[in-house]
C-alpha cells in the first residue's frame, strides 16, 4: 500500500468531487488554432468552435469521441429517429445542435459524471480493492509508460501522480485500449484464482481497427457519426440501450450476466466497462490505481452492433463453429499507410478477395458501418451532397508479447469524396482502386530496380529493395491523396485514371533514373550469372535498368492493358510474385 495511503482520506474529505461535467478536462483544439481544456458541457456548447479532442494519444482522442458520441446518443434518447430528422441537425448549422438539450442533460445526470464520488465515482468501482489491499502505480492506466521499456518512454520515471484531469482521461482510455494478460484480481470477481485473473482479452475496442469519419469541426464529426435510428441494419438500436453511467445499479468487481450486460446499442458499446477501475487520490492529484477486468466483450459477428471498423470474414472461425458468414474486425496494419488500404476501406475487401467471395457465398468484407451510412445519405439526400468532402481517420492499437503490451499505435488518415461511398459511386470507387492497384506494381517494380542493381554488384538485396519501396510508396502517396480528392460525382473516371497512370509512371520512372544514377561502378561492370535452363547471361546496371523501364511502361502505362497486374497488387504481396527481374 502506499506510504500515503492513511493520509489521503482525510485529505479528500475536502475534496468530495471532480464534476466532469463542469471541470476542465477535455483537450481541445479550437478552429482559431489556440488549445483549451473544456469540460463536458463546454465541448457541447462550443462543438462548432473546437477542431477537434487531441488526447495524450491518439487513440485516447477515439475513446474520448465515442464517450461524447454516447453522451449525445443518449441526450437524444437514441439518437434522430430519421435521416430527415438527421438531416434537420446537420442542414441547421451551429445553431440546430442539440447543444442545450445535451447540457440539460448532462446536469440531470451530473452526480453520475463526477470522478470522485464516494459510491459511484465515474466509471470506477468505489470498493473495488485487491485482497491485499495494494495500490498500483499509474503506470498501469497511462499507455505510454511501458512496463519495463523505460528509457523509450516519455516518462522515464513512470506516471507518478496525475491531475484528475489527465487520470480522467486515461480511465476512458483504460476501458478501451487497456492490454490483456494476467492481472491483480479484485475482490468480488468469481474469475479470481489464487489472487489473480489470466488474461480475459484486451480492451472493449482493442480489437478494432478505428474508422472515424471526420468533419471541419467538432460538431460535423459528431453529427457524421451518429446514424438514425431507422438504419438500424447498420447500427442496432434497443430499448434497453443505455450508458454506464444509467445502469441502475453500480458496477462490482463482478462482470454481469452477458444478458444483463448487452450491448444493446451505441450507448452500452461506446462506455463498454471493459475493465474495473478505482483511482486512489489525495484529494489534489491522483496517485495510485486499482486495474481489474471487467465485462468481456465479444467481437465476432459484431457488425450490426459496432459501425466504426471495417470487418473480414474468418475461414478459420467458420470452420470451428460450422457456420458462416462469420466476421471479426479488420484491424489496421501499420506498415501499410492508410490510401494503400483504401479497397478495403470502401468495398468492404482487398480486389483479390472478390472471386474468393464468389466461392464461399458471402462478402468477404464489410465496409465501416459508419461510411456506409455516409454513402447512404450522399446518395438519397442532397444535405449533405455528393461531393462533401470528409477525413477518414484511421485509429488502432497494435500489440505485442501476447497482447499484454502496447507495440505501436497507428493513426492515419485520407480525405476523399462521399461520392466514392455511395452505390452511385461504384465507377469512381473502381477507379480508385485500381490506382493504388497501379501504384502497388509500379513500387513493386522500383523494388525489383534495386534488388537488381545490388545483385548486379554482388550485393545483399533484401535491404536496397526495401528502403526503394519505402521511397516509391512515400513518392506516390503525396501525389495520390490530392489526385483521390478529385474523383468527385462529376469526375470522368476514364480520364482520371489515365491522369495517376502517367503519375505514377513518371514519379517511379524519376526514382529509377536517380537509383540508377547512383549505381556503384560493380553495377555498371556487373556479372555474369546462370540461368535456370543451364545457360548463363550477363547483369549490369544498364540491363537492370532496360528490364524496368519496359516492365513499368507496359503495366503501368499501357492503355491497352488494363486488366489487374498479376499478384495483389491491392492488399499484401503475394508469395508467387517474382522477386528478381527478369534476365
Amino acid at each position: 500500500m502506499s506510504p500515503d495511503a492513511q493520509e489521503p482520506v482525510r485529505e479528500a474529505e475536502a475534496v468530495p468531487s471532480f464534476d466532469l461535467t463542469t471541470q476542465p478536462w477535455l483537450p481541445a483544439l479550437l478552429r482559431n488554432g489556440t488549445e483549451a481544456n473544456l469540460s463536458l458541457t463546454e465541448v457541447f456548447e462550443r462543438a462548432d468552435d473546437i477542431r477537434r479532442i487531441p488526447g495524450d494519444l491518439p487513440t485516447q482522442e477515439f475513446a474520448l469521441v465515442r464517450l461524447l458520441l454516447a453522451v449525445l446518443y443518449d441526450a437524444l434518447e437514441g439518437g434522430p429517429p430519421t435521416r430527415d430528422a438527421w438531416a434537420e441537425l446537420w442542414e441547421a448549422g451551429p445553431e440546430g445542435f442539440p447543444a442545450e438539450q445535451v447540457v440539460a442533460y448532462l446536469s440531470e445526470h451530473r452526480e453520475r459524471f463526477d470522478l470522485l464520488h464516494r459510491e459511484r465515482p465515474f466509471f470506477q468501482v468505489a470498493d473495488l480493492r485487491t485482497a491485499k489491499d495494494e495500490v498500483f502505480c499509474l503506470d498501469r492506466i497511462v499507455a505510454d509508460v511501458p512496463n519495463n521499456d523505460r528509457f523509450l518512454s516519455m516518462r522515464a520515471h513512470g506516471a507518478q501522480r496525475l491531475s484528475f484531469a489527465e487520470a480522467a482521461r486515461w480511465v476512458v482510455h483504460a476501458h478501451a485500449w487497456d492490454v490483456s494478460g494476467i492481472k491483480t484480481g479484485a475482490v468480488g470477481d468469481p474469475r479470481l484464482k489464487a489472487g489473480k485473473v489470466y488474461p480475459q482479452g484486451v480492451g472493449s475496442v482493442g480489437m478494432l481497427g478505428g474508422v472515424l469519419a471526420e468533419g471541419d469541426t467538432l460538431r460535423e464529426t459528431l453529427l457524421m457519426n451518429l446514424i438514425p435510428r431507422e438504419d438500424d441494419d447498420l447500427l442496432r438500436h434497443d430499448d434497453e440501450d443505455q450508458p454506464v453511467w444509467r445502469r441502475p445499479q453500480p458496477l462490482g468487481a463482478a462482470p454481469l450476466p452477458e444478458p444483463e450486460a448487452g450491448p444493446y446499442g451505441p450507448r452500452g458499446l461506446y462506455t463498454w466497462p471493459a475493465r474495473r477501475v478505482r483511482l486512489h487520490h489525495d484529494g489534489r492529484e491522483a496517485y495510485g490505481v486499482v486495474l481489474a477486468y471487467g465485462d468481456p466483450l465479444p467481437y465476432r459477428d459484431m457488425h450490426g452492433c459496432e459501425p466504426m471498423t471495417g470487418w473480414r470474414r474468418s475461414a478459420q472461425q467458420e470452420k470451428k463453429l460450422r457456420t458462416s458468414p462469420v466476421y471479426l474486425p479488420r484491424t489496421h496494419d501499420p506498415a501499410r499507410a492508410a490510401w494503400r488500404g483504401l479497397a478495403s476501406l470502401i468495398t468492404g475487401y482487398p480486389p483479390e478477395a472478390a472471386q474468393r467471395a464468389a466461392d464461399r457465398g458471402a462478402a468477404p468484407g464489410l465496409t465501416p458501418r459508419v461510411l456506409e451510412w455516409l454513402g447512404r445519405m450522399a446518395e438519397e439526400s442532397a444535405v449533405l451532397g455528393q461531393d462533401h468532402l470528409l477525413r477518414v481517420r484511421l485509429l488502432g492499437c497494435v500489440y505485442g508479447t501476447q497482447q499484454s503490451v502496447v507495440a505501436d499505435v497507428v493513426d492515419d488518415s485520407l480525405s476523399l469524396s462521399v461520392a466514392l461511398l455511395s452505390q452511385r459511386g461504384s465507377r469512381l470507387r473502381d477507379t480508385a482502386v485500381r490506382a493504388v492497384q497501379l501504384a502497388e506494381t509500379a513500387v513493386w517494380l522500383l523494388g525489383n530496380l534495386a534488388a537488381g542493381l545490388a545483385e548486379a554488384a554482388g550485393a545483399e538485396q533484401a535491404t536496397p529493395r526495401a528502403e526503394a519501396r519505402d521511397r516509391g510508396f512515400g513518392e506516390l502517396e503525396g501525389a495520390f491523396l490530392p489526385w483521390l480528392a478529385t474523383l468527385k460525382s462529376g469526375a470522368d473516371d476514364q480520364e482520371q485514371l489515365e491522369s495517376w497512370r502517367r503519375t505514377a509512371h513518371d514519379r517511379v520512372r524519376a526514382l529509377g533514373s536517380e537509383l540508377v544514377e547512383s549505381a556503384g561502378e560493380a553495377a555498371w561492370e556487373g556479372r555474369v550469372l546462370p540461368t535456370a535452363k543451364g545457360g548463363t547471361y550477363w547483369l549490369n546496371a544498364a540491363s537492370v535498368e532496360r528490364g524496368f523501364r519496359s516492365e513499368l511502361r507496359k503495366r503501368v502505362l499501357a492503355p491497352e492493358d488494363d486488366g489487374p497486374p498479376p499478384g495483389p497488387a491491392g492488399d499484401a504481396p503475394s508469395p508467387s510474385r517474382p522477386e528478381e527481374p527478369a534476365p
